[in-house]
């Protein structure tokens, strides 16, 4: 299948080069060229061109401003008959407006964010979150499997927006929680390593640290952090996009606002382009 990726971040990077291993022939358009030119993929110039590429189109886009900026470009020209999928994390609303846009122009459209990071994506093991409707995302099936361990069609476009910010929220809060109970362990003998493999086996851990636990620890022993997958401010992004939705809810969740007012403080000191696994290591030192 000829396929079109729009943003070639961290993830939309790795997604390209699964879609590229599994044979199909990927081309790519980023907003910031130079990030995507080495890549190994053919760079479109504009969103139109990989449109024009491309039967089915894929985003992965930093907010809700850009998916809504980038598909005002996609859906201008002649886009009838293609798929269109959006695996953004952004909040329900915008992938409603775009699956309303893409209606009226004749193309079809299914939001698919996804659970995991870029290992998994370049594995072809991430978690999705479907939502469309059930023909639609029927027709998108078996491209998101290539993508995907697990994919759940949870309802309506707007549906897997709402799923992806509701899973997103407890990991990522866990960081600082995370931190503040290393902080009840400062005068412990115990190294990192240890700290983390004994937390790491109570019903207190998530999943994240199985593999990401000894990362965690060898921050906290001094080392840097890992090549970033998810980086601090894409996670405070997340968080606002939390909060947003939950006021437009009519709901508050002070948790992640406290978490996010600590996350602005590790921005602040110059953390913002590193990987969350300083998060812990922060929180402990303040």
């Amino acid at each position: 299948m000829k396929i079109g990726v729009a943003g070639t971040g961290r993830m939309g990077a790795a997604i390209a080069a699964r879609l590229k291993a599994a044979g199909h022939d990927v081309a790519v358009w980023n907003r910031t060229a130079a990030k995507a030119r080495g890549l190994g993929f053919p760079l479109m110039e504009s969103p139109q061109n990989l449109v024009s590429h491309a039967q089915c189109i894929l985003s992965m886009l930093s907010d809700g401003g850009a998916v809504r900026a980038v598909y005002g470009e996609m859906l201008r020209g002649n886009v009838e008959g293609r798929l269109f999928i959006d695996m953004s994390t952004v909040r329900p609303q915008v992938a409603k407006e775009i699956a309303k846009q893409c209606a009226r122009a004749g193309a079809t459209f299914v939001e698919c964010p996804v659970g995991g990071s870029v290992g998994p994506a370049k594995e072809g093991k991430l978690f999705g979150f479907a939502g469309g409707e059930a023909g639609d995302v029927a027709r998108a099936l078996p491209l998101l499997e290539q993508l995907c361990r697990r994919v759940e069609h949870v309802g309506p476009a707007g549906a897997g927006a709402a799923v992806k910010l509701a899973v997103n929220l407890p990991l990522l809060v866990y960081y600082q929680a995370l931190g503040e109970s290393l902080s009840l362990l400062k005068n412990s003998s115990l190294k990192p390593e240890a700290i983390m493999d004994i937390i790491g086996d109570t019903s207190g851990a998530p999943a994240m640290l199985k593999n990401r636990g000894p990362q965690i620890a060898a921050v906290l022993a001094g080392s840097e952090p890992p090549p970033p997958s998810v980086d601090v401010d894409t996670v405070r992004k997340d968080l606002r996009e939390m909060l947003a939705e939950a006021q437009s809810l009519g709901v508050a969740l002070p948790v992640v606002a406290a978490a996010l007012a600590c996350y602005d403080e590790a921005s602040k000191a110059g953390l913002g382009a590193k990987d969350c696994t300083v998060l812990p290591a922060f929180a402990l030192k303040k």
